[in-house]
């Protein structure tokens, strides 16, 4: 398995040669968030949930009709 791993990364080295580096993005530039409709679904059924955090630092979620029954 070693010998198949080193002849690939031998092979990447050479393309790496003939072709050049790999193109980079700028690290600089800020990450373009879309929202899908998945990721929306998504927040709006998170959204029914409050995190609380006990004595201990444990994170726990409960829901919000939970707490306005409690309340």
């Amino acid at each position: 398995m070693a010998h198949s791993v080193d002849g690939f990364m031998s092979l990447t080295d050479r393309l790496r040669f003939f072709f050049g580096p790999a193109a980079r993005l700028d690290s600089s530039s800020p990450v373009v968030h879309r929202h899908d409709e998945f990721e929306q679904a998504s927040e709006e059924e998170l959204s029914h949930f409050i995190v609380e955090t006990d004595s201990a630092g444990h994170h726990y979620a409960v829901r919000r009709e939970d707490l306005e029954k409690q309340g």
